[in-house]
């Protein structure tokens, strides 16, 4: 494996293809690993698409390797958690502003979900 491929690095990589289990990023020519759904996010994550799309670069902590079956264990969650990477030069700051949903936003949020499962099960019910 690379020098910069070791147990506890942040390195970057690109998502390659999406799967229901997780992301398969990139981190080299020859080195890809798994994210796994719930690394993705320190949320909940019902769907892996509304987080990453194929192309996303993103920044992974390596949280387990097993040369033998080259497979590489990667985490967002845990890369968010680290200090950035000494490399990278500051970022100008993001004028959006973030702020957390609070209950009524969940509430909306729920509310379409359930009405959208509900109008899809009346819909089954119609054809039969």
């Amino acid at each position: 494996m690379a020098d910069n491929l070791a147990l506890g690095n942040i390195v970057e990589g690109k998502v390659v293809r999406i799967k229901p289990f997780g992301a398969i990023v990139s981190l080299s020519n020859s080195a890809h690993g798994l994210v796994h759904i719930s690394h993705i996010s320190a949320e909940f994550v019902q769907d892996i698409n509304d987080y990453l799309s194929v192309g996303d670069i993103v920044r992974v902590k390596i949280i387990s390797i097993d040369e033998a079956k080259t497979k590489i264990s990667l985490s967002i969650k845990e890369a968010e958690k680290e200090a950035p990477v000494a490399a990278e030069t500051p970022k100008e700051p993001e004028t959006v502003e973030y702020r957390e949903p609070n209950f009524e936003d969940k509430m909306k949020s729920y509310l379409k979900a359930s009405n959208e499962r509900l109008a899809t099960i009346n819909k089954r019910n119609k054809k039969r």
